[in-house]
Order: structure tokens, then sequence, then C-alpha cells
């Protein structure tokens, strides 16, 4: 009877713990700030700090914004440092279907409505990179598929890929590397390798495999695949468990590791406050994303930046 009783006991402190700390989160995120701080600050701190100055750098970002939400520090950085700095995206974002409903006014976005998505994001990637001081011949867009970048990678011969979402099977957008290409694995390498060539990087910004998004972990791979492992450094945007916490913006807090990246040997990357003022101001550039996600964006805007020497964990 005794053990019942107890086990009631305990379930009921569970509950009622777990009650009290949604209901700090929710309603007293300042406290819960300061909470998270204070556990993180010593433990992001004792993390090995990595410099970035004189470097020929590449970020490869999967989808518009990525590039802010991983980078801005580091693209800075690199550019006071006497270093220049290129961007790669991957796709324009065109698989957002509840950011195209918005754009269109539709219930059905798929088609025209996700075409207009991927030239609006395009455009707010073009705006981000001028507030981050990246000259306008530095930038490199692909238009491959948004969400299926992991399928076309592993696409080869037969009929290119078909997006489900804009409906084609070559790149649709004008601007890009190669207007027309079909959206096959060949392609996008052959694309990928001609932007290396060009750049001849000192240093790639790539996706980490641990990364929950496909095109992420397609993006790492290839990373992987074509580049020199010295030149590589990985980064973590969909990191699992709501991460990061808090949502919202918190730029005096650091950023710790995710939880799908534990294991990797993380370097973090010092932010001044004015680096983090020009984040903050390329994550706004992308209009479309903050509509819908502004806390999760504005989350990355933090006291440092955070790479890893390698993607995978042994």
């Amino acid at each position: 009877m005794m053990g019942f009783v107890r086990r009631r006991f305990r379930k009921r402190y569970i509950l009622l713990t777990t009650l009290l700390v949604v209901f700090v989160v929710i309603n007293a995120p300042g406290i819960f700030a300061w909470g998270y701080g204070l556990y993180y600050r010593r433990s992001v701190s004792h993390l090995p700090q990595i410099t970035l100055l004189n470097e020929r750098m590449l970020v490869l970002s999967p989808h518009p914004d990525d590039e802010s939400l991983c980078c801005a520090g580091a693209i800075q950085q690199v550019l006071r440092g006497g270093g220049e700095v290129w961007v790669l995206w991957f796709t324009n974002g065109d698989g957002f279907e509840w950011d195209a409903s918005l754009l269109a006014h539709t219930l059905r976005p798929q088609g025209p409505a996700s075409l207009e998505l991927g030239r609006r994001r395009m455009e707010e990637a073009r705006q981000a990179a001028r507030r981050l001081g990246i000259p306008e011949g530095h930038l490199f867009f692909l238009g491959y598929p948004d969400r299926g970048l992991e399928a076309l990678l592993w696409h080869s011969g037969g009929s290119p890929y078909r997006s489900r979402l804009t409906g084609v099977s070559y790149v649709p957008y004008s601007g890009t590397l190669s207007p027309g290409a079909p959206y096959t694995g060949e392609s996008l390498r052959r694309d990928f390798r001609r932007v290396l060539e060009r750049v001849r990087p000192t240093l790639v910004l790539a996706p980490s495999l641990k990364d929950a998004h496909p095109d992420h972990r397609a993006v790492g791979l290839l990373a992987q695949q074509e580049v020199p492992a010295d030149r590589l450094r990985f980064w973590i945007v969909h990191g699992g468990l709501e991460w990061p916490l808090p949502k919202g913006l918190h730029p005096d807090l650091p950023l710790e590791p995710a939880p799908r990246g534990r294991g990797l040997p993380w370097q973090r990357l010092p932010l001044s406050p004015q680096e983090r003022r020009a984040k903050l101001e390329a994550l706004r550039a992308h209009a479309t994303q903050m509509r819908l996600l502004a806390r999760f964006l504005l989350a990355f805007v933090r006291e440092n930046e955070l790479f890893s020497s390698r993607s995978d964990v042994d």
C-alpha cells in the first residue's frame, strides 16, 4: 500500500514540476533565459576558440537564410581580417509550402506559387549578403529543388528528378549558375565543382551530416566528397529537441552545441555586439521566413557561433 502511495506521489510531483517549468518558460522567459545563460556560459567558454582572418572562404548554404543563421559572424570576421567571402546557395527555398501559401494567398501553393517564393527568397538572399558586406559578384545560386537535394544526389541516369512542389525538372530561375540545367546528380556535382574551381577556397563552411534537414545532410556529404578535409568546417542549424533554446532574440546568451552534435569537436567563434547586430539585420532581410519562423531564426543571434572540424562522430 505504501509503495502505491509513493508512486502516485512521485507521478504528481513530476507532473507539477513539469507544469511549473512550462509556466516559467512561457510566462517568465527572462528567468528562463537567465538560468540558461548561467548553465551554459561556463561550458561554452571552455570550448577552444577558432580564429578566422585572411581566408578565401566559401559558405555552402542549402537554402536562403542558412548562410546568416550559421555563419554571419564568421563572414564579417573574415572580411574584416582582409579575406574574401563567397556564398553558394544550392536551392532557392521554393519548398516551404506554408510560406508559398501566404505569399500567393492560396491553399494549393504548388507550381507558380512555389516558383514565385523561390524568386523572392533569391532576392532576400542578395539583400542579406549586402548587409554582411559580401560583393554581388561573390554570390552563386544553383536553383536546385528544395527538399530534393538528397534524392538528387543519388539520382543518376534516366529522366531528371521532378520537384513535387514546383512541378519542374530543371533549374527554372534566371540569375543562377546554369539556368535550364536538368535536375540530375551529374548537374549538381558539375555546378558545385565549377564554383570550387572559380573560388579556390582555403576554407569551406558546410552543414554537418548530423543536421536534421535532408537538404543540409546532402550538401554536407557533397562537401566531404569534393573538398579536402583540412579545408572544411561544419555547422548545424536543425539540431534537434527544439534547439536552440530559448527561442526569440537573446543576443547576450551563448549558443551551446546542438543535441544532435554531441561528441563533435566544437570550436566557438565569439561575436562582438556590432557583429551580432549585423547578423540580426541579415536575418531580417529574409522577410518571407521571418513571417513564420522569426522566433527560431532570431535564436541564432548569440554571443558566439559554433564550428566543428568533423561532420560526424567517429
